[in-house]
């Protein structure tokens, strides 16, 4: 088993397309965060990826850098880099600094349960959402976290909260998509439900194999007919399912001798 077979099917046409989403990574220290990261975003549908000066300036191009974006190259490649955070979301209007620590005079802190909020809203008022992340060692300076609008903070073990930068992409990518409606499965075909007088045919065949197993007494049914048919109503059949059960009927009809 892949990589690719934890991945979900692409988002399928009519659903809204979130590619204005924003990923910022203020200077990022190892080039496998920053590859892992593209890959994080991509996997989640997003791929706009953001560097504010990183500590390696050809950082896209770093060997290790394209061996954890592992098949996100594109977006890694297409990365913008900037000096400081003003460039970088300076088209964006909802900017979310994501950090364990509360800052005072800082921004409203949030944990991830309030996306769904910033989603509705970002959509209504036609804002681009940018999230921030913070260097590996120190994370945000208290002056980037005041440029943004909110903190975002991810709920861990209070004994031990240490969070790979790239996980943490990974995490609020994740809950992003959920919160803007693309983690929905495909629907499934629909197969085509049974007729009224599809059903009664199958009933009619089982109680002939049942009566040939001695089951059913049609001189002295009881309550069996009935209860089959409400157990047929509550199964909702479809046509092939019919045909599968009277299939077994037949089968069983062809190994009993006639009654």
């Amino acid at each position: 088993m892949n990589d690719q077979d934890f991945i979900e099917a692409p988002p399928q046409p009519g659903v809204a397309a979130l590619d204005d989403t924003v990923f910022v990574l203020v200077g990022t220290s190892h080039p496998g965060n920053v590859g892992a990261a593209a890959r994080a975003i991509k996997t989640m549908g997003f791929s706009h990826l953001r560097l504010v000066a990183p500590r390696l300036p050809d950082v896209q191009e770093h060997a290790e850098a394209v061996a954890f974006a592992s098949g996100a190259d594109d977006v890694l490649r297409a990365a913008q880099v900037h000096a400081d955070l003003a460039s970088a979301v300076a088209d964006c209007g909802w900017v979310t600094a994501l950090s364990a620590r509360v800052r005072d005079f800082g921004p409203p802190l949030h944990t991830p349960d309030w996306l769904p909020d910033l989603a509705q809203r970002s959509t209504q008022q036609g804002r681009r959402a940018a999230f921030v992340f913070g260097s590996e060692r120190f994370g945000l300076s208290n002056a980037d976290v005041y440029r943004c609008d909110a903190l975002l903070s991810i709920p861990a073990n209070p004994a031990y909260t240490s969070l790979n930068l790239a996980q943490s992409v990974q995490l609020i990518a994740w809950e992003w998509r959920k919160a803007v409606g693309l983690h929905a499965l495909p629907a499934p075909p629909q197969a085509e439900p049974a007729t009224a007088g599809e059903v009664q045919g199958l009933l009619a065949h089982v109680a002939q194999a049942l009566v040939a197993l001695d089951v059913l007494d049609l001189q002295a049914p009881r309550k069996l007919l009935p209860r089959l048919q409400r157990l047929a109503s509550r199964a909702e059949l479809t046509r092939e399912e019919v045909q599968i059960l009277r299939g077994v009927c037949a089968a069983i009809l062809r190994k009993l001798p006639p009654h």
